[in-house]
């Protein structure tokens, strides 16, 4: 009959028992010294090697030969236990058995001498499933029960034990096994069943384990089926996921706010066949590596990456800033939760969410604000220190709705249809529309804006200069200020009119008034 792979290579000594040391070492130590307790306490997740570690115990406690704490897996009793025809030792399921009569039972049967084994050793499974009249009956049983009986209890939900019961055990908490433990075990497995298995696929399984020895080895049995090998392009065909470099161009489209992308990358999920709920949760989780990748100091070991996904990820988190992020997160928890809630709607939800997640100024929330403003002082940051500043998607397209270009074109690429005027240090080039710069201009600074309206603006072929040609003296006199020349610089960078933080020369084309006293009391009256 065949054998599930998780029950045939099931640990059967301590020794052999996966990421769990800290524990193993304990239990060999007091079987080896006759220093069993008569109460145990197993708890933590999933497939993590609870119920292992309780049979692995209840073969030491009675073992005829035992080796160094361990079992010897041959005497009569060990072969007994193993094959689970030992009548002194008791495996019950509490989800199943949670009422208090079956306590009851156990309660009379302990103070009875164990009929072929040196003690009963009583195992319940997620004995958080007990009720509270089960509990309470086990109460004083568990606290002294008869030298010959040893109790086990596991459980995945330590909290809904009652504080009565956990005083009572030797606690023992099961950690989750790490990436590294879970994908050599993988290889020892496919080694021994001579199946061909990748060392990078092998990490992918491991990693969607998510510290549990037994999903990892269902999961690789999966992917093995019918004698195949396991690649990683299996592993994610099978599973339904996505590889790394997709979630990092995912994220870049969201970034750069380029909705067309973000688009094509869902349709490409739906054309897949894979499930978008999935394809949402290991994108909310690339999310959570960039804001961890922010922090940690190493992310490779903390989150169990390697040096190539580690690359992808730092490059994706360069483009946000921390307020960015938590608005994404937070619009990607309300989609993943909608999609729960309405399956059918899962493509229709993605999609509004990722216009949310490209478009902040479609929502008002104080989250959406924040990422705003984080983004603009990134940008003036930026161009504090005479970076260039690149611009958005959304940005881009204005510029150029006919062809798309690079995003590292020089400035004469730009803008279009620029008029040439000789200088002696320079060429500049006339701007034809400054509207856009007026209205960014406007925000922070009416005054130079309204100087502004009657000039004409010429920029430098490497948009690292800026001419500003003003009609009078007063004119000239006003934008000549720090503060003014700061304010358009920042406007002109902010519409991708110059590379940056330009330099600022004014100058007056023409004079159409003999004295600038009329133009100054007007100035002032306002």
């Amino acid at each position: 009959m065949y054998q599930a792979l998780y029950r045939k290579y099931r640990p059967t000594v301590f020794d052999d028992v996966c990421g769990q040391e800290h524990i193993t070492s304990v239990l060999k130590y007091q079987t080896e010294n006759g220093r069993v307790s008569h109460a145990y306490l197993f708890c933590g997740s999933r497939g993590t090697g609870k119920t292992t570690c309780a049979k692995i115990l209840a073969k030491a406690v009675n073992c005829e030969n035992p080796k160094g704490g361990n079992p010897c897996c041959e005497c009569p009793s060990c072969r007994a236990i193993d094959s689970a025809s030992a009548p002194d030792v008791l495996e019950m399921d509490a989800a199943s058995n949670n009422g208090v009569d079956y306590i009851r039972d156990i309660r009379d049967e302990v103070s009875y001498t164990p009929a072929m084994l040196k003690r009963r050793v009583y195992i319940i499974d997620e004995v958080h499933m007990l009720s509270t009249s089960a509990f309470n009956a086990l109460l004083k049983t568990l606290e002294e029960p008869p030298e010959h009986v040893v109790f086990i209890l596991a459980t995945t939900e330590m909290h809904k034990l009652p504080t009565t019961i956990v005083s009572r055990c030797q606690r023992f908490d099961f950690r989750r096994i790490s990436l590294s433990v879970l994908t050599e075990r993988l290889m020892y497995i496919a080694k021994n069943e001579n199946i061909l298995l990748e060392e990078e696929a092998a990490q992918q399984i491991a990693r969607q384990a998510q510290g549990g020895m037994r999903d990892a080895i269902n999961l690789f049995e999966l992917c093995s089926g019918g004698g195949a090998d396991v690649t990683i392009d299996r592993v994610r065909d099978i599973l339904g996921l996505s590889s790394y470099a997709f979630l990092h161009d995912a994220v870049l489209s969201l970034s750069h706010g380029d909705i067309k992308a973000m688009f094509s990358v869902i349709s490409d999920v739906v054309a897949s066949s894979k499930d978008i709920t999935v394809f949402w949760q290991e994108l909310t989780s690339f999310y959570r590596d960039m804001m961890v990748g922010k922090y940690a100091d190493d992310v490779v070991s903390y989150l169990d990456l390697t040096s190539q996904e580690c690359a992808l990820l730092l490059d994706a988190a360069d483009k946000f800033n921390i307020k960015t992020l938590t608005y994404h997160c937070s619009i990607l928890d309300q989609a993943f939760q909608a999609m729960l809630r309405a399956p059918q709607m899962k493509r229709t939800i993605a999609e509004f969410a990722s216009i949310r997640m490209c478009e902040p100024a479609l929502d008002q929330s104080t989250e959406a604000l924040l990422a705003r403003i984080g983004q603009l002082e990134d940008r003036i940051a930026l161009m504090e220190i005479g970076a260039s500043v690149v611009p958005t998607h959304k940005e881009k397209r204005e510029v150029h709705r006919d062809e798309p270009k690079k995003v590292n074109e020089t400035i004469s690429e730009i803008i279009p249809e620029k008029t040439l005027i000789n200088d002696a240090a320079d060429e500049f080039e006339l701007v034809p529309d400054i509207s856009e710069v007026i209205e960014k201009l406007g925000k922070f600074d009416k005054r130079a804006q309204s100087f502004l309206l009657e000039s004409d603006v010429f920029v430098s072929p490497n948009g690292m200069k800026a001419r500003i040609s003003v009609a009078t003296d007063f004119a000239a006199k006003m934008l000549s200020d720090e503060k003014s020349k700061a304010s358009i610089a920042n406007a002109l960078a902010l519409c991708r009119v110059t590379a940056g933080t330009a330099e600022i020369i004014v100058e007056v084309k023409m004079k159409e008034f003999s004295s600038d006293s009329a133009a100054e009391d007007l100035y002032n009256s306002l």
